[in-house]
């Protein structure tokens, strides 16, 4: 019986401050003044685990699960631009055997747009990270 009174009191609760928020905007809108702007909530920022491909095997070797890194694209025609300010590194994967030249992997915990822009960096600039 308890339950169902709390139930009950959190539901009246919860229809006041409705019947507040929208009988205030109504009295407003009655007086000549402009309503409230409402603001839509800020989109979610979802992150994702990126791996990513550094062309330099040996930095990768001294990153470790939680370190923060820039990872920075150098493109044979413009300067070096940072693509991803302050990542989590998440994982270390073990170097493939037999890759000779081709860098090392790094699992980086970015934003999803940022996992976007280091694909797209990757495929036409070799990348390196510096540490934070």
């Amino acid at each position: 019986m308890r339950r169902r009174r709390r139930a009950a009191s959190a539901g009246l609760a919860v229809l006041a401050a409705a019947l507040a928020v929208v009988g205030g905007t109504e009295a407003q809108a009655s007086r000549g003044a402009a309503p409230p702007e409402v603001k839509p909530p800020p989109a979610a920022v979802r992150w994702v685990s990126a791996p990513v491909r550094i062309a330099d095997a040996a930095t990768v070797r001294l990153l470790r699960s939680g370190d923060r890194v820039d990872v920075v694209a150098a493109e044979r025609a413009g300067p070096p631009r940072v693509v991803a300010a302050g990542a989590r590194v998440v994982e270390v994967p073990e170097p493939d055997k037999g890759v000779g030249d081709g860098g090392a992997l790094v699992i980086l915990s970015v934003p999803r747009d940022t996992a976007r822009a280091l694909v797209g960096a990757g495929a036409v600039a070799r990348l390196a990270v510096t540490l934070c």
